[in-house]
């Protein structure tokens, strides 16, 4: 009844390769991003030397270089523009009136002591990484009672081999949380990592069939592991959501720093540049050729950070747009095989 889903991890319930894994969630952003200009600085470069007309004829032809840095220069300042309405939009979850606030408050709060006491604790960590690693490893702390209080038969091999699938799982999110820093993906990554929906759908589908044949210790063991596993849910999604602001916030920044060389090369090419002025080669590439795909290849910086930072974005949060044990995406509609959010 409680087979192991075999895809814990988020890579394994992604549907992409793992090169499109690793470029999607696990780079970092800023390399990403050098790799899309690289790509885009390199297919110009090989385009433009591959043409049967040289590259220099075709840039002298007309002002083909003046409509891509024209077009440039307005992309830029829309840029800008974006980055000051996503801003905004960070901003705006953080403001409220003071009754708001305070409910806010009394909710985290209320949350605190909740975890607190699924954890066996006095007070909750302040600390992301340390909160989450708590409330997992206490789930691993529960599953051991179940265990232990599990009857002989067939209710005993249906917990045992739960149990052994959950602390499996859990074990190597808590190596993956110590010492995780909030603001790294690393938190939400390894937090992602713990499939505790699955986990709560295994473990009432024990809880219904094997219900009766359970003591009361049994029972309590496992209604204390569905109450932790449930609270985890609701963690994840709140520092999920406040990875989220934090990155877009990380993004508006990165953005502003980068449209100041991307617009002034973007106008210094439009106004300054001539390529006719550049008729040599190096290497068999002609030097106004590697003028514009350069200033070309700046221009586009700020683009090449927002699709890398919206990437990551978009993919983890199409992969948790639910909460608790519902699954968008294809199964197994008896219970095994392929699961997750």
């Amino acid at each position: 009844m409680s087979e192991g889903s075999g895809d814990d991890e988020l890579r394994d319930r992604l549907p992409n390769s793992r090169v499109q894994v690793w470029l999607t969630v696990d780079a970092d952003r800023r390399h990403v991003a050098v790799a899309f200009l690289t790509v885009i600085f390199t297919t110009m470069v090989v385009v433009g030397t591959l043409l049967p007309t040289p590259a220099d004829v075709l840039l002298t032809r007309g002002d083909p270089h003046e409509t891509l840095f024209n077009a440039l220069v307005g992309s830029v300042i829309t840029g800008v523009t974006l980055v000051l309405t996503l801003s905004q939009i960070v901003l705006s979850q953080e403001l409220g009136a003071v009754g708001d606030q305070r409910e806010r408050m009394e909710g985290a709060m209320d949350f605190r002591a909740d975890a607190a006491d699924a954890a066996d604790e006095d007070v909750a960590p302040a600390e992301p990484s340390v909160f989450m690693r708590d409330l997992v490893a206490a789930t691993c702390e529960q599953a051991d009672a179940l265990a232990a209080a599990a009857p002989d038969g067939d209710a005993g091999d249906a917990v045992n081999e739960y149990v052994d699938d959950l602390t499996g799982n859990a074990d190597a999110v808590t190596d993956q949380l110590e010492g995780a820093e909030f603001g790294d993906f690393e938190v939400v990554r390894a937090a992602l990592n713990f499939n505790y929906s699955m986990k709560i759908y295994q473990g009432k589908r024990i809880q219904a069939a094997y219900g009766d044949e359970f003591d009361e210790a049994a029972s309590e063991a496992l209604a204390d592991l569905l109450t932790t596993l449930e609270l985890f849910g609701p963690a994840r999604e709140h520092f999920k959501t406040l990875y989220f602001q934090w990155e877009l916030s990380d993004l508006s920044r990165t953005l502003l720093y980068a449209a100041i060389p991307a617009l002034s090369v973007a106008v210094a090419a439009l106004l300054l540049f001539d390529p006719a002025e550049y008729p040599g080669y190096t290497l068999g590439v002609n030097h106004a050729l590697l003028g514009v795909s350069a200033a070309a290849t700046v221009a586009v910086l700020p683009f090449a950070l927002l699709l890398a930072y919206i990437l990551r974005i978009v993919t983890v949060t199409k992969r948790t747009l639910s909460i608790g044990p519902f699954v968008l995406r294809e199964t197994n509609e008896s219970g095994t095989g392929d699961y997750g959010e």
